[in-house]
């Protein structure tokens, strides 16, 4: 089985990777970090079984997916991501998606689920849970973070420096250090690496 890997967290598929090749009969092609690339993989390699992030530059999952499915029908496809909201789901599903798998899956679930898929079935949530940002949820009660120190994250997490981040969001480098120094202070990851980890841990990238 050719298994091919499109997300734009190399730490992420790093981790993937050394999963995955456990698995028996299993054949992991070079990973692609964009929509653009991973089309361009598929018109040129043929594939098995995707694992595919929504949340992809340039092209992002569900567009790529829309595509995938109509070119690439027996291509068997299931979504890795950090969106837990249920019209998320919904939407592969409706799209003609085979599984659907959060980040924070273990590494037992995620091989059962590639190996389920492979062989034909199909794998989604039971009971879909609602993603964190309310009020009341305990991601929030305990780390307290505002939108856009969880927007900071996800821009630190895909590798930004605190000038590319401040120019991206119009406002000042001494503001986003500030703004780092207080997410250290709320999650205690004080450095990148570190700060990936707990993004990853918590749901946090898509």
């Amino acid at each position: 089985m050719r298994l091919l890997l499109a997300d734009d967290h190399p730490l992420l598929l790093d981790g993937l990777r050394s999963v995955l090749e456990e698995l028996p009969d299993v054949e992991l092609l070079p990973p692609v970090s964009n929509g653009h690339q991973l089309l361009d993989y598929l018109h040129r390699q043929p594939v098995d079984l995707l694992l595919l992030d929504l949340n992809m530059p340039k092209i992002d999952g569900l567009t790529a997916l829309k595509t995938i499915v109509r070119q690439y029908p027996l291509l068997k496809i299931i979504v890795f991501t950090s969106y837990t909201q249920p019209q998320y789901i919904r939407k592969v599903q409706m799209l003609g998606a085979n599984g659907y798998l959060l980040k924070t899956t273990d590494a037992v679930t995620l091989k059962k689920a590639v190996s389920a898929v492979a062989t034909g079935q199909n794998w989604f949530p039971e009971t879909p849970t609602v993603s964190t940002g309310t009020v009341d949820d305990p991601f929030n009660q305990k780390y307290q973070l505002t939108r856009r120190e969880i927007e900071i994250i996800r821009l630190i997490a895909r590798g930004l420096t605190s000038r590319q981040i401040s120019e991206r969001l119009f406002v000042s480098e001494f503001t986003i250090n500030a703004h780092r120094r207080n997410i250290a202070r709320k999650t205690g990851a004080d450095t990148p690496v570190a700060l990936l980890t707990f993004a990853q841990e918590q749901g946090l990238l898509s």
